[in-house]
């Protein structure tokens, strides 16, 4: 019995010593691995699956690792692992000491950038060529990006630099979702392949070399060629940017691809292929559906993922049904996402008030200061947002939101940890670059209860206002009906103790509330990062010797640090301890566990408080 083609791939060398006649036969054995392979780690499947002829393809033609490859957003570069020696290591995908679920340099030479946020492969890929130009060197750049991650003003930036270069960049737009299919077939497959041959580009050249005597009758050979390309591609937006536009061609024929992309290698001057590729390739329930099988948790292959239900509610479900209760009592509320409406919670919202709902694409910096023009004009904005993913608009909420005391609200999902997307994807940060902001409003809830309520409060708040949460579920808190707000800077005492009092933001209420009944400690939800409840903290600070202050955030700059700086206005001198993520990037794994390696689960927070307490005098 033959072994199977995967078995003895263990380096792209390896992939390159076949036959081209081998590698569809190789590509039907990497999508089985795959399949196989997510279903007992989880993990980015449809993406994955949709791209194996691609990578495929690409190591195949170029000399990599020498050869660089960005992928963007990375979540289709499980192939990219496979073959690049990671085979046997993706058993532990995305969990605790294994390998991540995205692009990273530190874990192989063939990981040219490391990315987990969209649209940034074209900006690294440029920089990388012109590093090339610099040196001698006739290595080239791939970017590979998607057609979501094109929607993002980053990717046209770098376009609009690159096409002013002559630099050998090769941009590769994966698109599986453009409506274009009735170009993809044999005659634009055999177009493609003409345009990125050498004999078209020379002739070209030489074209424009006779009609350059004759300028009129070269604006008109322009135009004609122009005309026609329009005719059979979409291609004459990229040309524009000063690219060679060539497809879009079949993204699952190898042929095609292997023709079209040896031609591209031998081009000079900045190179932009179209390819069309579905999501979900040859797994029929994830070309079924690809949304649901984006991202998925274990599975059995062979019964598909099932549909969640029942449980308790997640916080971002919390948010989703309270947006439509408010929209229902509010006709000035609209809902912005950048392209994260399953993740965000808006799915029935889209679906109930489609005309008060807007999905702006990857476009964060847009979709804030689209959200300030809104309330520029009394429209109530609510910006459905993760918290890793609003750090790229942050001069838009400065500049465009908080300066002009816009009532923009912020529903920050994925606060702190979040487990198997890692460090790309932690929430760790937003406390520290809001708080610093002027006339924000930052609300943290402790449990699903509080969190509407708290959302309420931020929503009818006038000026901007932030409300973060975690990924996952809380604690199971019944959710009281209605439209209540809570008083804005107000926190509320959950324990009583003594000696000591744990100050806790959000997610860290509960293990605060674990922790202080070995402790005998008093326990406070303080609710709100920014006003602080400083009549709360006086009281505090009264009665007991060491204050603790607990957050799923950087220490650094922090809640913690917002405290400290309100009780030293207050001429307040005393103990504290600030607990929250360490000055350091986390890496992936299990959330639970996360938590307890950073001192933050109810065994961490009295651990450290008993070392703190050994260092108070007597």
């Amino acid at each position: 019995m033959t072994p199977p083609l995967l078995d003895t791939i263990h380096t792209p060398a390896d992939l390159r010593a076949l036959a081209p006649a081998e590698l569809p036969k190789l590509a039907a054995e990497l999508r089985e691995y795959l399949v196989d392979s997510v279903a007992h780690t989880g993990g980015h499947l449809a993406s994955n699956l949709g791209a194996v002829e691609l990578t495929l393809a690409l190591h195949y033609v170029f000399d990599t690792p020498a050869d660089r490859i960005v992928w963007d957003v990375g979540h289709q570069s499980y192939a990219h692992k496979i073959l690049t020696g990671r085979r046997d290591a993706m058993a532990g995908l995305r969990q605790a000491g294994g390998i991540a679920g995205f692009p990273r340099r530190a874990e192989s030479e063939y990981d040219a950038f490391g990315t987990g946020h969209s649209s940034t492969s074209i900006s690294a890929a440029l920089g990388m060529a012109e590093a090339f130009h610099q040196q001698g060197s006739d290595r080239r750049a791939v970017a590979v990006i998607g057609d979501g991650a094109m929607t993002a003003g980053m990717a046209f930036e770098a376009l609009n630099n690159a096409g002013a270069t002559e630099l050998p960049l090769l941009v590769v737009l994966n698109d599986n979702d453009m409506s274009i299919s009735p170009n993809v077939g044999a005659l634009n497959n055999y177009l493609a392949r003409l345009m990125s041959g050498k004999f078209y580009a020379a002739a070209r050249r030489a074209g424009e070399k006779v009609l350059s005597v004759a300028p009129p009758i070269r604006e008109l050979a322009k135009r004609a060629e122009e005309h026609m390309k329009g005719m059979v591609t979409p291609g004459t937006l990229f040309e524009e940017f000063g690219f060679n536009y060539i497809g879009p061609i079949d993204g699952h024929d190898l042929d095609v691809l292997l023709d079209t992309l040896s031609n591209i290698k031998q081009l000079n001057g900045p190179q932009f292929l179209h390819i069309v590729t579905k999501k979900g390739k040859g797994y029929a329930p994830a070309e079924a559906n690809p949304c649901l099988y984006h991202g998925v948790s274990r599975f059995d292959p062979a019964a598909g993922v099932a549909e969640k239900s029942g449980g308790k509610p997640t916080y971002t479900q919390v948010f989703g049904d309270w947006l439509c209760d408010m929209a229902a009592a509010d006709t000035r509320l609209v809902g912005i996402t950048p392209a994260m409406r399953e993740g965000s919670g808006l799915v029935r919202f889209s679906q109930e008030f489609p005309r008060r709902y807007f999905d702006v694409g990857i476009a964060e910096q847009h979709a804030l200061t689209f959200a300030a023009g809104l309330a520029c004009e009394g429209i109530k904005p609510v910006v459905a947002i993760y918290s890793t993913f609003l750090q790229r608009a942050y001069d838009q909420l400065i500049h465009d939101v908080a300066l002009q005391d816009l009532p923009v609200m912020l529903a920050i999902d994925r606060a702190g940890l979040v487990g198997a997307d890692g460090p790309t994807h932690a929430g760790s940060f937003d406390l520290s670059f809001l708080r610093c902001i002027p006339n924000m409003l930052i609300a943290a809830p402790s449990d699903e209860n509080e969190c509407r309520r708290l959302l309420t409060t931020a929503f009818l708040h006038d000026g901007p206002s932030a409300v973060r949460y975690p990924r996952g579920s809380g604690t199971g808190a019944a959710i009281e009906p209605g439209l209540q707000p809570l008083e804005i800077g107000k926190g509320v005492l959950r324990r009583n103790g003594r000696g000591v009092a744990l100050i806790a933001f959000g997610s860290l209420v509960a293990p605060a509330l674990a922790a202080a009944e070995a402790l005998d400690a008093s326990v406070a939800d303080m609710r709100f990062v920014k006003p602080l409840d400083i009549n709360l903290l006086r009281d505090l600070a009264h009665r007991h010797r060491l204050l603790v202050t607990l957050e799923e955030n950087a220490v650094a700059g922090g809640a913690g640090a917002a405290v400290a700086e309100a009780l030293a206005e207050l001429g307040v001198t005393m103990p504290m301890l600030h607990l929250g993520l360490p000055d350091t990037f986390i890496e992936h794994g299990d959330p639970q566990k996360m938590l307890a390696d950073c001192g933050l689960d109810a065994a961490g927070i009295e651990r450290a408080v008993h070392r703190r307490i050994t260092l108070l005098p007597h």
